[in-house]
């Protein structure tokens, strides 16, 4: 076996093994708090430790994963404190990017109608795929941040928002809920092709605030999302 294809195969496992940790997670099958041992893990993916310590190290880079320093790596928690200034955070920053959005030419209709509607697709099944309706939700909302034409406001919102934190608002959704979260996504697909930014701006506050509206009792109840 050569060097080369050694590498293309650890690549694999360690894609393998990204993927596992990352569905287990947000589905709730590894939860907060959670301790993630490597030996464990490897053993129950089917892989050797190697691949499991790089797919912990880019799930780190996520923020699904924290290091520990001499303990080990845990399932990232999150407390009440964190959450508000994350979604205070958001309340700035996603809005003025949709504004940006609606008047740069730069949004892609075609793609975000495309992006509202699967969600609609996924939402409507009798258990809905929160993994899927996850990424699905990213992309759409990526592509907005992309359509701003500002590259600074991407990276903050980056590293503002985490896919756990949407991952588990998404959970906690009643289904009135999820169907007005999904509507406010259809409203901003028609927002942005009528490039009104003000109804676009209107709309990306109104749905932020609309999810933190879900998550604050489950929060307030608990102390952790």
């Amino acid at each position: 076996m050569t060097e080369n294809t050694t590498s293309v195969e650890t690549g694999r496992a360690a894609t393998h093994a990204y993927e596992t940790i990352r569905e287990r997670i947000l589905t709730g099958d590894l939860p907060e708090g959670h301790w993630l041992r490597e030996t464990d893990l490897a053993g129950d993916i089917g892989v050797s430790r190697t691949p499991v310590r790089e797919a912990l190290r880019r799930l780190a880079a996520e923020g699904l994963v924290l290091y520990q320093q001499n303990r080990g790596v845990q399932v990232q928690s999150w407390r009440t404190e964190d959450l508000e200034e994350i979604f205070a955070l958001r309340t700035l920053l996603e809005p003025w990017g949709c504004s940006l959005a609606a008047t740069s030419g730069l949004a892609d209709i075609e793609q975000l109608g495309t992006l509202a509607d699967a969600m609609d697709t996924v939402a409507a099944k009798r258990r809905p795929d929160l993994v899927e309706l996850t990424d699905l939700n990213n992309r759409f909302h990526g592509a907005i941040l992309e359509a701003s034409g500002n590259s600074r406001l991407r990276s903050l919102v980056a590293s503002v928002v985490r896919v756990p934190l949407v991952s588990r608002t998404f959970s906690l959704y009643s289904r009135d809920a999820l169907a007005r979260s999904l509507s406010h996504h259809q409203e901003l697909v028609q927002a942005l092709d009528d490039r009104d930014p003000d109804w676009a701006e209107s709309v990306m506050r109104s749905h932020i605030r609309a999810a933190w509206s879900s998550l604050r009792p489950q929060v307030a109840a608990g102390g952790r999302a």
